[in-house]
């Protein structure tokens, strides 16, 4: 099993009380962790978004994924660096093709293409892309996907589709990556995303219960049958909300501390909510042993491909390293 670590971005109201000018420091710290030689960390995440979460809010910040990335990629030398998942519909597909080709230069090869359809419906429609609905999102995502794999392939691309044309756009210089930036097709639709997968993805990223994995999964298999891909080729990838504690009264803790933090941004109810998203099939909070149990029984699975989102890593590192000491040796 493999591991990456999303990196707070202010999205998940993970930097809350920590002052802007400090925001780039402490980003940086966390994903230098993740980037020592020793790590067991494959790669750092952010999201793609420009909102917080659940709620948006007027004064704390997100910070803007693709920025990220290429700050990551100049101030790392070992950690790959993905987006789950960049929205398709925020930027042109070509010139997303070439800011990831540059990225992927900076990195020394080291940059993973995260790529869904989109669905935080109040930063689209505050940003003035509207809110189309979910069949031209996935056609977007399906034309924008095309045209990236091109310019990675050929260095050009060329598509007269329904929501993108390109006539010969030229991308030089290519990315480093020998067959381009490998993409990770997040969602779990099954008639088109899951099909989208199985045509170009290295990576898929669905969840849900454990049985709806497993459905998802042979549905994916199904696809990529219909289309003759090796159904073995494509890593199944997961990302998990994750508090751990050395024990039931440290995870409770661990929480608690959660919910202080953000309830003065969130208000109760909202709070609320957020908390027991921690509780439900996206979550490892638990112990190491309760966290390596429900693991090993997803990677009999077919899970491949663990992301954890730790909510507390800007304030306090103890939980990360637990969990890679562990956690991550159990499992590797």
């Amino acid at each position: 099993m493999r591991f990456g670590m999303f990196v707070p971005q202010g999205w998940r109201h993970d930097l809350v009380g920590i002052e802007p000018a400090e925001h780039w420091a402490v980003m940086h710290g966390i994903a230098a962790h993740a980037d020592r030689e020793d790590s067991p960390w494959e790669s750092i995440w952010v999201y793609d978004h420009f909102h917080t979460v659940p709620t948006p809010s007027l004064t704390e910040a997100t910070h803007e994924a693709w920025s990220l990335v290429n700050a990551y990629a100049a101030s790392t030398s070992r950690v790959r660096i993905g987006q789950m998942c960049t929205c398709m519909s925020y930027r042109n597909p070509a010139y997303l093709a070439k800011v990831a080709a540059t990225a992927d230069l900076v990195s020394g090869g080291r940059v993973e293409m995260g790529i869904g359809g989109g669905w935080y419906e109040h930063e689209w429609r505050a940003y003035g892309y509207g809110f189309p609905p979910v069949r031209e999102r996935l056609g977007r995502l399906r034309e924008g996907v095309e045209i990236m794999r091109q310019a990675w392939t050929t260095g050009t691309a060329t598509l007269d589709g329904e929501y993108y044309q390109v006539d010969g756009a030229i991308f030089q210089p290519q990315p480093l990556q020998p067959g381009g930036i490998p993409f990770w097709i997040a969602g779990g639709g099954e008639q088109v995303t899951l099909r989208i997968a199985a045509k170009y993805a290295s990576y898929t990223n669905f969840f849900g219960s454990p049985e709806e994995f497993t459905h998802k999964s042979e549905v994916l298999r199904g696809h990529c049958e219909k289309l003759g891909r090796d159904f073995s080729s494509i890593t199944r990838s997961a990302n998990f909300n994750t508090v751990i504690g050395s024990d039931a009264a440290d995870v409770e803790r661990r929480l608690a501390a959660l919910e202080a933090r953000v309830a003065p941004y969130l208000g109760p109810d909202v709070t609320a909510r957020f908390i027991a998203d921690y509780r439900g099939p996206n979550s490892l909070v638990g112990t190491p042993a309760e966290i390596v149990a429900k693991l090993s029984s997803l990677r009999e699975r077919g899970l491949e491909y663990v992301i954890t989102y730790q909510p507390e890593l800007a304030y306090d590192r103890s939980g990360l390293e637990l969990f890679e000491q562990e956690v991550v040796p159990q499992l590797r």
